[in-house]
């Protein structure tokens, strides 16, 4: 559960900061650090031998004091793995983000990534007293062989442990994230591992389909013939049996890839599908706020050094042209399965009362099947969902098209 746009990369020169938030704009933490990179991941982290937690920690706290903003509606802690800090350290993380932002007063939603190899029960009633009621367990495979193949340090009973250990600390909302389409994996051994984990009771689920991202180990490994990916066809029975299984068991999809029992969506993410305003703190965080989008840099020490010399770390900034925002507000929105709203895309990309440029591509997918009128907003059919991705492409407007 994090910024779907954190891996856009830097083509400027250290830019100017984006200035202050409005109220209420939501707070995204990047924590950097995990016990060891997973081979198919390819947001920013290292791993936390013989680094400074305890500076990063007050770098953070550093850049919060000059961007964060006032009163956050929701707040989101990822990574990178938030949990692997000690108590201490994340009581002086939230102790000083509350201090600045009253988020424990303000948020309606407050989330944390962990992974099992570091969260027992004294963390989590820990971060739980701490502001944080809302948890995401990075169990990612329930075969330990998958495991190991990702890169991960956990096993299989450990990602079990990890949940009931946060359910006998009192967390009431506990999210499962979940990879399919492994290497080897077969519709029976999904079917069963989503049966386990509809039998732990999760409140929501994210289930991703592995991808092979750029400048990762597992991207280098399918070049070489190391590792194969899952053929389209599967990928796509995987996740219709994923659709069913967790439908079935009253964890409904919002979204393409996660589901949630009624009033367990993640609102955070919901904020991004929506193209809303947030402030990222941390290296490689990226922020969007009132239509320009800037982001720090993917590495620790000029992240640190920059903080330390003027109080942001903006490495880049863009602000889209009206157009292009309308398009990316659809490209996003379109993931969810509420759809969007036209009249609100409009407004988000500061185009409310006028024409609307996207009525006639509208209407064409409307007739190829792939989108539905359902009242006030347009959503992805059955049809349109195997192909989301591409269809959601074509609101996205080149720089040609804006002259």
């Amino acid at each position: 559960m994090v910024d779907p746009l954190a891996g856009v990369r830097a083509t400027s020169p250290p830019a100017a900061s984006l200035g202050d938030a409005p109220p209420e704009t939501s707070l995204y933490v990047h924590l950097p650090f995990c016990a060891a990179k997973c081979h198919y991941c390819d947001f920013f982290s290292v791993p936390d031998e013989g680094q400074d937690v305890d500076g990063m920690v007050d770098t953070i706290l550093a850049e919060a004091r000059s961007r964060a903003p006032w009163k956050p509606r929701t707040v989101f802690f990822g990574g990178g793995t938030p949990s692997l800090l000690s108590i201490p350290q994340l009581q002086r993380l939230m102790d000083g983000l509350d201090e600045l932002t009253d988020f424990r007063a303000s948020a309606t939603e407050v989330t944390a990534e962990c992974n099992p190899e570091s969260l027992d029960e004294d963390k989590a009633r820990a971060l739980l007293d701490l502001g944080v009621p809302r948890l995401s367990i990075g169990f990612q495979s329930l075969s330990d062989d998958t495991l190991a193949l990702f890169g991960r340090v956990h096993s299989v009973a450990d990602s079990f442990a990890a949940f009931s250990a946060a359910r006998r600390a009192g967390v009431e909302s506990l999210n499962v994230d979940l990879i399919y389409a492994a290497p080897g994996q077969t519709e029976s051994t999904w079917n069963e591992d989503l049966g386990r984990i509809i039998d732990i009771g999760p409140d929501h689920v994210s289930a991703y389909n592995l991808t092979f991202e750029e400048d990762t180990r597992f991207q280098r490994w399918l070049r070489e013939g190391r590792v194969t990916k899952t053929p389209d066809e599967m990928e796509l029975t995987l996740f219709w049996i994923t659709r069913e299984r967790l439908s079935e068991a009253k964890l409904t999809p919002y979204e393409i890839s996660n589901y949630s029992k009624d009033g367990s969506e993640c609102h955070h993410n919901v904020l991004y599908w929506s193209n809303g305003n947030y402030v990222g703190l941390g290296p490689g965080a990226v922020s969007h706020v009132s239509g320009s989008r800037a982001g720090n840099p993917r590495a620790i020490a000029p992240y640190r050094r920059w903080i330390a010399t003027s109080g942001h770390a903006t490495l880049w900034r863009e602000t889209l042209a009206a157009r292009a925002r309308l398009g990316e507000t659809w490209w996003l929105g379109l993931r969810l399965s509420a759809g969007v709203q036209p009249a609100q895309a409009l407004e988000t990309a500061g185009l409310a009362g006028n024409p609307d440029p996207t009525d006639a591509l509208v209407t064409r997918l409307v007739e190829s099947g792939h989108l539905e009128r359902q009242g006030e907003r347009v959503c992805l059919t059955q049809h349109g969902i195997p192909v989301a991705d591409a269809v959601a492409a074509e609101f996205l407007v080149a720089p040609s098209e804006l002259d």
